[in-house]
């Protein structure tokens, strides 16, 4: 199975207040849901003092985006874990990935991490061999296309 890197877009709300979250989800990676060998998931939150949008500020985007690049480079390098997601806002990125095996992915992820200053993450685990969340994130890119497309004249 190849590993693409294609990815969608959107704006969700926070459920708290009225700050955007954005979404960004990978797409064409449906060989690895149907494989069944990536029945865990495993979401990474990092929780940041946000600007008035919600937002990180910029030194810490940019040492989010090197970790995002560590980890994802480590996870993907033999497939122990696809990473299929990124939530940013209300104070909190989540980078969401489906693993073969959490114990490795812990190990893997302490690894990649390493190099990098203590980081003030927290992970939580779950099983979700029907890859829910990952199905409930994608169904924000089917929302996004169905508001385009109301703005568009039909054809005749």
């Amino acid at each position: 199975m190849k590993l693409g890197d294609a990815w969608f877009s959107a704006i969700a709300e926070a459920e708290e207040n009225d700050h955007m979250i954005i979404v960004s989800g990978r797409t064409e990676i449906e060989p690895f849901i149907q494989s069944g060998k990536f029945k865990e998931r495993v979401e990474i939150t990092w929780k940041y003092e946000p600007d008035s949008k919600g937002m990180p500020h910029e030194a810490t985007a940019e040492l989010m985006e090197e970790a995002q690049t560590a980890l994802k480079r480590a996870m993907e390098k033999d497939k122990l874990a696809i990473f299929t997601g990124i939530y940013t806002g209300d104070g909190e990125r989540t980078w969401v990935f489906y693993t073969r095996n959490v114990p490795a992915f812990g190990r893997m992820l302490n690894e990649a991490l390493a190099p990098f200053e203590t980081l003030p993450l927290s992970i939580y685990t779950e099983k979700d061999p029907e890859w829910n969340e990952y199905r409930e994130m994608c169904e924000l890119q089917g929302q996004e296309a169905d508001d385009e497309n109301d703005d568009e004249t039909p054809e005749e």
